[in-house]
C-alpha cells in the first residue's frame, strides 16, 4: 500500500533550456537525479555532502553543482551512487517529514501549488506509516493541509 503513495514522478530543476537534475522525496529521504555525460570514466565523478551543502562534478573541473541545501540533512546516512549513467544522491532529511520546494536554496523552486500536493502526498505517507493495515492511496484533503512535522504531536519515532 505504501509503494500508491510513493513520488508519482519526478520534479527537472532545468536552466537556461537544459536538465540540471531530477529529483523526488518521501518523509526521510529527497532523492536527486543527475545524468552523467558520456565518455567519462565513473571514478572521475565526485559528490560531496555536508548538513547543508551540495558538490557534485569531475575530478579536475570546475564543479557541476555547488549550492547550499534547502535543509539540513544526516550527513551519516546520506550517500551517493552511480547507476545506468546516473549519479543518485540519497539526502537523508534531519527533519522527518518536511517537505522540500527544491534540494538546493533559491534553484528550481516548486511553485506554490506543487509544493502543496508534495505536502498533501507526505502527509498521506505519514498516515500509512503510523497506520499499516490503512489504504489512503485514495484519501484527499479539503483545503489547506497540515504539516507533516508538527500534525497532532508531531512524528513518532522509533
Amino acid at each position: 500500500m505504501a509503494d500508491k503513495l510513493a513520488p508519482e514522478k519526478r520534479h527537472s530543476f532545468i536552466h537556461n533550456g537544459q536538465k540540471v537534475f531530477e529529483w523526488d522525496q518521501t518523509l526521510e529521504e529527497v532523492n536527486m537525479y543527475i545524468t552523467l555525460p558520456p565518455n567519462v570514466p565513473p571514478k572521475q565523478f565526485y559528490c560531496k555532502l555536508q548538513a547543508k551543502h551540495v558538490e557534485v562534478g569531475i575530478k579536475g573541473n570546475p564543479p557541476y553543482l555547488n549550492h547550499d541545501l534547502t535543509s539540513p540533512v544526516k550527513t551519516d546516512c546520506s550517500f551517493w551512487t552511480l547507476e545506468d549513467d546516473i549519479m543518485h544522491i540519497t539526502l537523508q532529511k534531519r527533519d522527518k517529514g518536511q517537505t522540500w520546494a527544491s534540494p538546493i536554496v533559491g534553484e528550481g523552486q516548486l511553485d506554490p501549488y506543487a509544493t502543496d500536493l508534495e505536502q498533501k502526498r507526505l502527509m498521506l505517507q505519514r498516515f500509512q506509516e503510523e497506520n499499516p493495515g490503512f489504504d489512503f492511496s485514495q484519501a484527499q484533503f479539503n483545503g489547506g493541509c497540515p504539516d507533516p512535522r508538527t500534525f497532532m504531536g508531531g512524528i513518532r519515532s522509533d
